[in-house]
């Protein structure tokens, strides 16, 4: 009889056991960048949005404003709960063909002055301009504020853009007050790379960009003694050896003098441990929850033939090992990657965690 122990605190002792075998290879997809570079402007502010929570700064809500009627405010977030009536920063999202340039982006400053004349929100803090490519020109015009306010007044006397020729006398006078009287260095632009880098930290990196998996080790070998993270479905088993074989299988060293019962053992050892090579690989190659949607997905299927009527609790476990092999996975980064071996596996992981029992009458 085997001691169930603490099989949760065993998991990581028993995942470094020794890793050996050929991965499996895929072809490789575009990079991030590439990816980006291939949205449109939609997109794009979709990948914005949920790029600025990832920044250091901590924001009460981002709310995304894109699209026709949004006075120059793509996406916006919020230092306070008063939203645009407190501090907030405005990110400008500009998703061209070739690189973001002064004579683009001047027109976006013009409208938030435009804007913020009618009052249609206060000026931000801070006004950040995201494209993929930013022109080199441009970042020095920015590391300039004061030249930067200069060029854009000057310009302002003879601008045709109707975000500023619409105005009135009277409004028209206040841009250029408040333009005068603004510190241009709120105005600032960033760099893919830097975003990226960020967006990496954030929940919707590996559904935006999925990429191939590294190569999976293709088994962790099972330890000659026998661990407390296999105690209960390795119990089970004796349970189900017992009523099979009779009283002299219901521990270790009694199976061991058992042929039959021996190598099935065996054969179910090496299924728990691919599975359990599953397990580790997607926890340190895939976002959380991959591998437990395998496990999901097995037992929804499997758990109909284990409550099902068997002659006995040997032949139930086999029918669940035969109809694991069969179950169609729902397509993730990770479902690739099951064996027929870790499908057998899986059930005695469900069977450890008490979701799958052998034995008639038992829980299932």
């Amino acid at each position: 009889m085997l001691d169930d122990g603490d099989a949760a605190a065993n998991r990581d002792k028993a995942a470094k056991l020794r890793l050996s075998g050929a991965g499996l290879h895929f072809p490789s997809l575009p990079s991030p960048k590439k990816q980006v570079f291939a949205y449109d402007p939609n997109e794009f502010e979709e990948f914005v949005e949920e790029w600025v929570p990832a920044l250091n700064t901590r924001y009460a809500r981002v709310e995304r404003h894109g699209g026709t009627g949004d006075h120059g405010v793509d996406v916006a977030a919020y230092l306070t709960p008063q939203a645009m009536e407190g501090e907030w920063h405005n990110y400008q999202c500009k998703h061209y063909g070739d690189a973001l340039t002064w004579s683009k982006a001047a027109p976006e400053i013009r409208k938030l002055f435009a804007s913020v004349v009618q009052k249609r929100y206060t000026l931000p803090s801070r006004y950040i301009f995201a494209a993929p490519i930013i022109g080199r020109s441009l970042v020095k015009q920015f590391a300039r504020p004061s030249d930067t306010r200069a060029r854009f007044l000057e310009e302002l006397t003879s601008t045709k853009d109707t975000a500023i020729t619409s105005l009135s006398s009277a409004e028209r006078e206040s841009v250029a007050s408040l333009a005068q009287s603004t510190d241009f260095s709120m105005f600032e632009p960033v760099a893919m790379d830097e975003m990226l880098e960020l967006h990496k930290t954030t929940r919707h990196w590996a559904d935006r960009f999925a990429q191939p998996l590294p190569p999976r080790p293709q088994i962790m070998n099972p330890p000659a003694e026998h661990t407390p993270l296999e105690a209960r479905y390795i119990q089970k088993l004796l349970d189900a050896y017992r009523e099979e074989w009779g009283e002299g299988t219901n521990t270790l060293e009694r199976v061991a003098e058992n042929e039959d019962a021996q190598d099935h053992l065996n054969r179910q050892r090496e299924a728990f441990y691919s599975a359990e090579s599953l397990r580790v690989f997607a926890r340190d190659a895939t976002p959380e929850g991959h591998f437990e949607a395998v496990l999901d997905d097995i037992h929804a299927i499997v758990v109909e033939v284990a409550r099902g009527r068997h002659p006995s609790a040997l032949e139930r476990l086999q029918a669940v090992l035969v109809t694991a092999g069969q179950v169609v996975l729902t397509e993730t980064i990770l479902a690739k990657q099951v064996r027929p071996l870790d499908r057998k596996g899986v059930c005695h992981h469900l069977a450890n965690d008490d979701r799958l029992t052998w034995r008639q009458g038992g829980k299932a």
